[in-house]
């Protein structure tokens, strides 16, 4: 049965090193929920220490009503899947799926059946004999999965499972494990540097950089309104443009720029003072606009163009300096090296995000 997990002011030390600083999130049952930053940010310590494996100094860690803070990993009730698949040579898949039901004293005429719904779940049944040098990587990661799944944990934990296999079939693992983890209810947190790959299938993803917890929502609120400069970086391209605040109205604040002002959607209350950053994501730029005036219309040059056949990336020069990326599908110019082309952009204000930092 899945529950909950619940981190509050979660803090771990190593030496005089603080590498996670009063974490608190909030995972509901049956979620798929990623762990996201880059190397060093502290994803893995936090996934550690739900699992067991990193005791904190301070906080603690509630698996539904249960506090598990202080429980050693094999009473959490709790599967972890890594990125090595650890898995024995010498055994069959059906032997490697049941160990951890043998460690556990489940007897053989239960063990049997749960083993292999474990390899069925995973579409692996039908090779339940064969030992793991038969198979390929990805097969390889989806008995890791099974023998994780077998013990019927209330949570899922899984630590970069497909950083060892090639690009191709990463994109086939994540849409399986989704799957998967749907499909038998779990409660899952994932830990990843792969942006794609936490936006494609999390429920809801967290953002974490040196220790802090940034952000979290769901992969569409983080993408579409970060809530920093680090974040809307780390989530995806955008380009920053500097400017100041000079007026805010009906739910749009003006900006002046060295390209001129820029409107942007911001929420009822906000206000700002001093230097603001516009976050400007490349699939926002609408290329070769029939407008001719209005907000967030500019002329401007394009250059520097990469041609992907269904699509191209620009980088677009306007005044003053500022240069802008941006994606066209089913291109009409490209300029390549130093070729430039003219042409007038336009940017929906909802698109564009004002940062303070």
């Amino acid at each position: 049965m899945p529950v909950p997990i619940t981190i509050e002011n979660l803090t771990k030390r190593f030496g005089d090193k603080t590498v996670l600083d009063g974490i608190d999130a909030q995972i509901g049952a049956g979620e798929l929920f990623f762990l996201l930053g880059p190397s060093g940010c502290g994803k893995t310590t936090l996934l550690r220490a739900v699992a067991g494996l990193n005791e904190p100094e301070e906080g603690r860690i509630l698996a539904g009503e249960r506090d598990v803070t202080h429980l050693p990993p094999h009473r959490r009730d709790m599967g972890m899947v890594f990125q090595s698949y650890a898995l024995w040579p010498h055994m069959t898949l059906r032997e490697n799926v049941a160990f951890g039901l043998d460690m556990r004293g489940v007897k053989k005429a239960e063990a049997g059946p749960r083993v292999r719904r474990a390899l069925e779940m995973v579409k692996l049944a039908d090779r339940a004999d064969s030992k793991p040098n038969e198979l390929s990587g990805g097969q390889q990661q989806r008995v890791a999965l099974a023998r994780a799944l077998v013990i019927e944990p209330q949570c899922l934990l899984l630590d970069e499972p497909l950083s060892n296999l090639d690009a191709k079939l990463r994109l086939e693992m994540r849409t399986e494990i989704r799957r998967i983890c749907k499909e038998a209810g779990l409660t899952a947190i994932y830990v990843t540097h792969d942006q794609k790959e936490a936006l494609s299938i999390a429920d809801r993803l967290a953002v974490l950089d040196q220790g802090h917890l940034l952000q979290s929502g769901t992969p569409q609120d983080v993408y579409t309104r970060p809530a920093s400069r680090f974040v809307a970086q780390f989530i995806g391209e955008t380009t920053f443009i500097e400017g100041r605040v000079r007026g805010v109205s009906e739910g749009r604040a003006d900006v002046e720029t060295a390209a001129g002002i820029w409107s942007a959607a911001v929420p009822e209350g906000f206000e700002a003072a001093g230097t603001v950053w516009l976050s400007v994501r490349p699939e926002a730029v609408q290329l070769h606009t029939d407008r001719n005036e209005g907000p967030n219309v500019f002329a401007a040059r394009l250059h520097g163009t990469i041609y992907l056949g269904e699509v191209a990336q620009h980088q677009v020069e306007l005044k003053g300096g500022i240069s802008l990326k941006a994606l066209e599908t089913r291109p009409k110019l490209v300029a390549r090296d130093d070729e430039t082309a003219e042409t007038r952009i336009y940017v929906d204000p909802a698109d564009v995000q004002v940062l303070a930092e």
